[in-house]
């Protein structure tokens, strides 16, 4: 299983913290792709970190079943 923590706005839009997605295998991109189909992120702005380390949405990674993949809202600096 794939664990999905969602932050900030992205949380609100799903309306949950986390869930956890059961995969075979599947690309970082994919499973973008099949949450955005399912919650219509529209243009939610948010980062992606897989196992603690931010990497581009457009990625062909292929996550593990044990990964855990964070979307995170823009970071405000000061």
């Amino acid at each position: 299983m794939i664990e999905v923590k969602y932050f900030g706005a992205v949380a609100e839009k799903t309306k949950c913290a986390f869930e956890k997605i059961s995969f075979s295998e599947v690309s970082l991109h994919e499973l973008l792709q099949d949450l955005d189909k399912k919650y219509q992120f529209d243009s939610l702005a948010f980062s992606v970190a897989v196992n603690q380390k931010i990497v581009p949405k457009a990625t062909n990674y292929t996550l593990q079943n044990s990964d855990v993949v964070a979307l995170l809202p823009p970071f405000a600096g000061g």
